[in-house]
């Protein structure tokens, strides 16, 4: 006996949380998180425990120790590749959850193919050159398809300054869109969560037919 409830019982906890219309359009979706830092790793943690069906986890890079303060990885994942260990720790979360990782690095020439399975797709890289080629190229060559990405989390400025804002039919920004790492302002792991949160809430929203104006 480990403890573990039944995918059932999992289901009907959820079921009853939240209704089973709602559940079951979670439980049908695929949601594709791009860069596993702080953003992205909690970005699927609060999919996960929402009982969101499948996550689609894309990072290239390994659990570092500058990772622990802001990211949800362990002190021994250190030198695992943030593909598996977050894999393995959304498995804890949440057994049942469908998850297809590919560790390697998005670029204009795969991220159609590694993101075309997905409803819902979360831009959640730390650097403004992957950023940038990964929602123009989502919105030239894949734009009926909804785009989460994040501009501005960064500092120990007010929490009130994150939002999300509607950018297009398909296209929604959270952050404050001003700070940036690049002026030396650190990273807090309070603020990066209020944003991969921002993006979570807005997967979730989308799926229950919720749109901001």
């Amino acid at each position: 006996m480990n403890g573990i409830p039944t995918k059932d019982e999992m289901r009907q906890a959820l079921d009853n949380r939240n209704g089973r219309n709602l559940q079951d359009k979670f439980a049908r979706a695929t949601v594709a998180i791009c860069g596993l830092g702080g953003l992205g790793s909690n970005i699927a943690v609060s999919l996960a425990r929402a009982g969101v069906g499948k996550l689609i986890l894309i990072d290239f890079d390994e659990v570092d120790i500058t990772n622990l303060h802001r990211q949800q990885y362990k002190a021994s994942q250190i030198g695992c590749f943030k593909t598996k260990a977050l894999a393995d720790n959304l498995k804890e979360i949440s057994p049942y959850l469908a998850i297809t990782t590919y560790t390697q690095r998005i670029d204009e020439n795969n991220f159609q193919e590694l993101l075309q399975g997905a409803d819902i797709i979360c831009e959640a890289f730390d650097v403004a050159e992957a950023k940038a080629l990964l929602v123009n190229g989502v919105l030239e060559k894949m734009p009926e398809k909804y785009l989460i990405a994040a501009s501005g989390m960064a500092g120990i400025d007010s929490a009130n300054n994150i939002h999300t804002r509607r950018v297009t039919n398909c296209f929604y920004l959270c952050g404050d869109e001003v700070s940036d790492v690049a002026d030396n302002i650190g990273l807090f792991s309070s603020r990066v969560m209020l944003c991969a949160a921002h993006q979570a809430h807005m997967v979730l929203r989308i799926l229950g037919g919720k749109f901001e104006v």
